[in-house]
Formats: structure tokens, C-alpha cells, sequence
């Protein structure tokens, strides 16, 4: 049995493709729910994002979805398992069917750390491609449908690459949506972004930007990425 262990729930995550991992348990970390009631976890893999929101923000409902059988299922269990269970539910298909099957449904907040890789070599094995690998189309619907089931004041929170941020980006300007604040993420303080974390929403302004870096040096984390952290991670 694989167990990712946090302060104040586990994750099993046996079997199941994504493991947990630096960009998940980032972005349940630094999204912003304070007010917010109702959230969809777009792929939610074995639930590390909804449980860190979960227990960030004790008036959270959130709703899970997940393509793949195996990391719906585990989610389920570990979602039972957890101090949240009352306000944490599973379900097993694509945010695209979720959304027909929930034409009102509105959201006060959608995440996502979706499959990532785009025009790129796909990787041994049918489930870890499912996991890591996305075409254009999938973030066209992303950006398409995610508008119809957010409220007013709604906001959709994504972790990506930053080539795949770019196109993301691009896809906006057909959009309703906006840039409302980008988080760029470095391993260390003074190299290259990997990864962006985006808040986009309805109103258009000037976008905030923040930097986090998770190392100082090799093997030596920075403040800020234990501050973020302390409250989840029992290496803080």
C-alpha cells in the first residue's frame, strides 16, 4: 500500500497513476476559497486537493470529478477517511459529462491540475497517459464550459506549465474569463518559472503577480514554500 501521509488526513494512493505531487498539493494550497461554498475539482486524481481545501476552509462543499476508475474510486475511500467527509463527494466521469448532468450547477470555484503534456510524446501506459497527457481540445472546453457553471464573483484556479500557461492564455481572448492573478512558481529563488499557478475570473483588471520559490538550495526549502506548507506537510 502506497499512503501519503498529511498533519490531518492520509492519501492512499496504491495503484493509481498520479502520485501526489509538488504541483496538487501547491495549488490546494495557495488558492484562495475564503468565499467561497461550493467548489468542483476538475481531475481530481486520488482527492489531495480537495481534502487540503477541505480543511483549509471549514464551509467548503466540494465535488470531485475524475476520469479515470481507479483514482475515483481511491478518492472516495479517502475522502470517507478524513475529518471532511461530510463535505467531500466523488464522482467518476469528465468535468464535460458532470456539466451535462448538472446544466444549473453553479460554482463559487473550480481547480484543476489538469493533464498537462500537449503535442508531446505519450508516455508507456495507458493510464498514465490518461493522466498526464491532453490535447488542445481539452483545455478549449475547459475555458468554454467552466464560464457557464461559475457565479458571478466565481473564479477557476489552475497549476501548468508554463508553455501550457501560455496557451491557456491565448485561449482567453475568446473567453469570458480573465487573468486575475498569476503565481510563479521557481525551484530556486533566482531560476526560471516551471510553473504557473492561474486565477482567472470575470472582472478585468490589473493582474496580480506573486513569486514562490521551493528551494533555497538543493535539498533546503525556503520559508515561504514551509510557511505555505506547515499547516499540511509533517516534514514542517
Amino acid at each position: 500500500m502506497s499512503v501519503f501521509r498529511f498533519k490531518q488526513f492520509d492519501v492512499d494512493q496504491t495503484g493509481c497513476a498520479m502520485k501526489v505531487n509538488t504541483d496538487g498539493v501547491l495549488l490546494g494550497a495557495i488558492t484562495d476559497a475564503a468565499n467561497a461554498q461550493r467548489v468542483l475539482d476538475i481531475g481530481a486524481g486520488t482527492g489531495v486537493i480537495a481534502l487540503m481545501l477541505a480543511q483549509r476552509f471549514s464551509n467548503l462543499s466540494v465535488d470531485a470529478v475524475e476520469l479515470d476508475e481507479v483514482a475515483s474510486r481511491t478518492a472516495t475511500t479517502n475522502f470517507a477517511g478524513s475529518p471532511f467527509a461530510d463535505r467531500l463527494h466523488s464522482y467518476h466521469q469528465s468535468f464535460q459529462d458532470h456539466f451535462k448532468d448538472n446544466a444549473a450547477e453553479k460554482y463559487d470555484l473550480i481547480v484543476s491540475n489538469p493533464p498537462f503534456y500537449i503535442n508531446s510524446l505519450h508516455s508507456p501506459g495507458a493510464t498514465r497517459k490518461l493522466a498526464k497527457h491532453a490535447d488542445h481540445g481539452f483545455f478549449e472546453q475547459l475555458i468554454t464550459l467552466c464560464p457557464q457553471h461559475l457565479t458571478h464573483e466565481g473564479q477557476l484556479w489552475l497549476v501548468l506549465p508554463i508553455d501550457t500557461a501560455a496557451h491557456v492564455k491565448r485561449l482567453l481572448k475568446d473567453s469570458k474569463l480573465n487573468v486575475q492573478q498569476v503565481f510563479n512558481i521557481r525551484s530556486f529563488p533566482h531560476s526560471d518559472p516551471h510553473r504557473e499557478v492561474l486565477c482567472l475570473g470575470f472582472t478585468n483588471g490589473q493582474i496580480a503577480t506573486s513569486d514562490l520559490a521551493i528551494y533555497a538550495e538543493p535539498k533546503v526549502y525556503t520559508d515561504a514554500y514551509r510557511q505555505l506548507l506547515k499547516e499540511f506537510l509533517t516534514i514542517f
